[in-house]
């Protein structure tokens, strides 16, 4: 199962009720930190999210509002004692940055940091373990940046106990239908796998694209995602600034996930002329129903 915690959703200014770009995705208990803008640190305890429970660092590109809170994290994981490695996947120059840190700020850390060069051009496997996998999303911003596609493994068949005593099942066969066989009895009968067996619930997915323009290519790269957030940092009437700028507005995170066929839609990374949010969100939803606003706090599950 996945969820993800919006720590942050606010653009570069700074305001006072509102933090730039930071979420926990939480992968049947396994943590990803995805940004990690000024005050992550805070954020996730506020929200009751500990930081020494983090598998991983996923940042989207180089800029202030998408980075600047990580490195006090890293300072603080030393604090508390932090002794497996920490996987920071981000594009590069993050390598130079990572290293001017660590000489000048770090030099004793209790556990050691590791960089993961993102290739801001592919769409690709960059992280995978037994669950999960996540692949890279290429976005179109002033820097190389990248988004990023969490889709959990398919799961095992459970084999129905009452199945298991109705024909007698044995071990080498309970083992074959978890793997998805059908299974032959004694008797020449075949039992199809799909009568004995059962899946808790189908393969989840969640992708995170910020910052980016609208593109066609992020829509086929996330085709069928379970839930998408999607930057929308203009509305509609500034739809020449957000081209400029190299972000989206609304109506373009709207239609991106009508394309991808998304199930929902989260939007984020306001600008902040925007004090009331709800005018952004009539305007994606006008297109795309199954949209939401990026609430700082609120844990979304898939």
């Amino acid at each position: 199962m996945i969820s993800v915690t919006i720590l942050g959703a606010s653009s570069a200014k700074p305001t006072a009720n509102g933090h730039p770009s930071a979420q926990v995705v939480n992968c049947n208990e396994q943590y990803y930190l995805v940004d990690a803008g000024e005050g992550v640190q805070q954020q996730m305890f506020r929200y009751g999210i500990n930081p020494l429970r983090l598998r991983g660092v996923f940042i989207s590109h180089l800029h202030g509002d998408h980075v600047f809170g990580l490195f006090p994290l890293i300072s603080t994981l030393g604090l508390y004692g932090k002794k497996t490695p920490l996987t920071i996947y981000a594009p590069k120059p993050f390598g130079e940055i990572l290293e001017y840190h660590l000489r000048y700020f770090d030099k004793e850390l209790p556990y050691e940091v590791q960089w993961v060069e993102v290739d801001t051009t592919k769409h690709q496997i960059i992280f995978e373990n037994r669950s999960l996998e996540v692949w890279s999303i290429p976005l179109r911003h002033r820097v190389p940046t990248s988004g990023y596609l969490f889709k959990e493994k398919p799961l095992p068949h459970n084999v129905d106990k009452f199945a298991i005593e109705r024909y007698g099942l044995t071990i080498k066969q309970i083992v074959a239908a978890k793997e998805g066989a059908d299974i032959e009895l004694e008797d020449g009968t075949i039992l199809p796998n799909s009568k004995i067996t059962f899946v808790a619930h189908p393969p989840q997915s969640y992708a995170y694209c910020s910052d980016t323009n609208r593109s066609g290519a992020v829509a086929k790269y996330v085709a069928g995602v379970d839930m998408l957030y999607h930057e929308a940092t203009y509305g509609a009437t500034h739809k020449k600034e957000a081209k400029e700028r190299g972000h989206a507005t609304s109506e373009d995170a709207a239609k991106t996930a009508l394309a991808a066929g998304a199930k929902r839609l989260l939007i984020g990374h306001f600008s902040s002329r925007y004090k009331d949010k709800e005018p952004l969100l009539a305007e994606a939803r006008a297109i795309f129903p199954e949209t939401y606003i990026a609430q700082e706090g609120e844990t979304f599950k898939i």
